[in-house]
């Protein structure tokens, strides 16, 4: 039995303030993309909204619903908003999802960590989790997340691994494509062109090793990055390739620093900061 991809592009997040989800998508509006409202995740600690593309590949916008001290000291909202992995990230693109599977006995983490094993390294990821959110028309939603292990579980990485989203119900609902007018954007933008990283050099080896386990093949050099490896995406181009690049930073930044897009029409900028993140259009 063929094993699942671990490399397949599923979706991006960009986090802003608490409660400014609606601000954000009028933002992204007005840069040329087509926002979709998302909803509530089930947790009832974050909302967002979602920028479909024609690769399948969506931007998740999202924002919890309030700040920490919002909630009663000690109470058990307050204890998971204070305990969710996002909580003490500061806003931009902060995360990155592969597509994982909802099998109950071929897991994504075995398959990953079985690799980290036979490079004599330690497990990357931790055990599948129920996830889901409710949509504003009441369609519930429902998916298994696959994460990556965090410090306190034993790997002193803090390393910016992807997690994983396997869906329970249809892909379609979380993601829908139709009609065709969802990921048609006034920007023209078609998919991703790539996500870039940078890393201090101390760290860039852990890093790309570890993404050679994920994604099943080993990096290799390229000409706007030290290291890149190629992605899939649900649907996929017609000619130009997905990637993730990584790169040395010149300070200490440990992140997402910037992510590109192909654009059938040429942009009158290809580079655009927004209040909290960087965007490249590629034109194609």
């Amino acid at each position: 039995m063929a094993l699942p991809s671990t490399k397949c592009l599923d979706h991006i997040i960009h986090l802003t303030p608490p409660g400014s989800v609606d601000e954000t998508a009028k933002e992204f509006r007005a840069l040329g993309f087509n926002v979709l409202p998302g909803g509530q995740h089930a947790d009832a600690l974050t909302e967002n909204s979602l920028v479909i593309l024609g690769d399948g590949v969506y931007l998740e916008l999202i924002s919890f619903l309030k700040p920490v001290d919002a909630y009663p000291p000690s109470s058990p909202e307050r204890l998971a908003r204070e305990n969710h992995p996002w909580a003490l990230k500061a806003p931009g693109w902060i995360d990155y999802a592969f597509l994982g599977n909802n099998s109950e006995t071929i897991h994504i983490s075995d398959i990953i960590n079985s690799r980290a094993k036979e490079g004599r390294d330690e497990a990357l990821y931790g055990s599948e989790i129920p996830g889901g959110r409710k949509r504003p028309d009441g369609q519930i939603l429902k998916w298994l997340i696959t994460p990556p292990l965090r410090p306190s579980e034993g790997i002193e990485r803090r390393l910016p691994l992807p997690f994983f989203c396997g869906d329970v119900t249809p892909r379609d609902l979380r993601v829908p494509t139709e009609p065709h007018t969802i990921v048609e954007h006034p920007c023209t933008a078609q998919g991703i062109a790539y996500v870039r990283f940078a890393v201090p050099s101390v760290r860039f080896d852990v890093l790309s090793r570890s993404l050679d386990y994920i994604i099943g093949s080993p990096g290799v050099s390229s000409a706007d990055a030290e290291r890149q490896w190629p992605l899939d995406t649900v649907k996929g181009l017609e000619g130009p390739e997905c990637r993730l690049l990584l790169s040395v930073s010149d300070e200490e930044i440990l992140g997402i620093t910037e992510v590109a897009f192909y654009v059938k029409d040429k942009p009158s900028k290809d580079t655009i900061i927004t209040p909290y993140a960087q965007i490249r259009f590629v034109h194609f």
